[in-house]
Order: C-alpha cells, then sequence, then structure tokens
C-alpha cells in the first residue's frame, strides 16, 4: 500500500466533501496550493506534523488521513 496515495486520496475525498477549494484548503491549512496539490496526487511524503495539522485545518481526527479506503483494500487483495 503506498501511504502517500493514500493519504492524498483521502485529503481530496474529504476536502471536496466538505467543498472545499484546494485554494482554500491551502488558506485554512497554510500550505500552499501546490503542495496540496502534489499531496492529492500522491507525490508528496507528508510528516505526522503535517497530517495532523491538515486534518485539523479539515475539522476531522488524523486518523481519518491514514485509515485505508475501499480502493486500498482492494489493492492490498491483489
Amino acid at each position: 500500500m503506498d501511504m502517500r496515495k493514500l493519504v492524498g486520496r483521502n485529503v481530496q475525498r474529504i476536502r471536496l466533501r466538505k467543498r472545499l477549494t484546494q485554494e482554500q484548503l491551502a488558506e485554512i491549512s497554510g500550505f500552499s496550493q501546490q503542495y496540496i496539490s502534489g499531496l492529492e496526487k500522491g507525490r508528496r511524503n507528508p510528516t505526522i506534523i503535517t497530517i495532523y495539522e491538515l486534518a485539523l485545518a479539515l475539522g476531522v481526527s488524523h486518523i481519518d488521513l491514514v485509515r485505508p479506503d475501499k480502493q486500498a483494500d482492494v489493492a492490498i487483495s491483489k
């Protein structure tokens, strides 16, 4: 399981559920829009502190950003 992709998918899913743009999340979190874009594409390797700060900005638990989703479960079973 690629944790970078998993975290990126979770950030994007939660961001979209909350109807936030990448720019809005960048403003709330203090990270750049370019960083958030790279993160959502699985190109960034976030630290535990980054995960915690993004979770605070999104109003969710940090666990929600690292919890495997159904796509990850399918990849594990292959």
